[in-house]
C-alpha cells in the first residue's frame, strides 16, 4: 500500500485531482495530513540524564602481547 499524504493547507486544491490520477491504481491511497501540535520528535532529543547508553558489544580482545612472527619470502 503507498500512501499519497497531501498537506492540510493544499487539500482544497489537490485532494479530488490527487483522487481522479490514482483512481486506476489500486495501490495507491490517497490522505490528507490532519496532524496537529508541535512535532514530537523535537522533543524526543536527549538531553543531559537522558541520553542513551551506547556500549561497545564486541568481545574484550585477550590482554597481553602476541609473538613476533617472521615474514615468508
Amino acid at each position: 500500500m503507498i500512501y499519497c499524504v497531501i498537506p492540510r493547507e493544499l487539500a482544497d486544491e489537490l485532494y479530488d485531482k490527487m483522487v481522479e490520477y490514482y483512481a486506476d491504481n489500486p495501490n495507491v491511497t490517497v490522505i490528507v495530513d490532519r496532524r496537529e501540535g508541535p512535532d514530537r520528535r523535537a522533543a524526543a532529543a536527549p538531553s543531559g540524564e537522558d541520553k542513551r547508553e551506547l556500549r561497545d558489544r564486541r568481545r574484550a580482545r585477550v590482554p597481553g602481547t602476541f609473538p613476533e612472527t617472521e615474514a615468508a619470502d
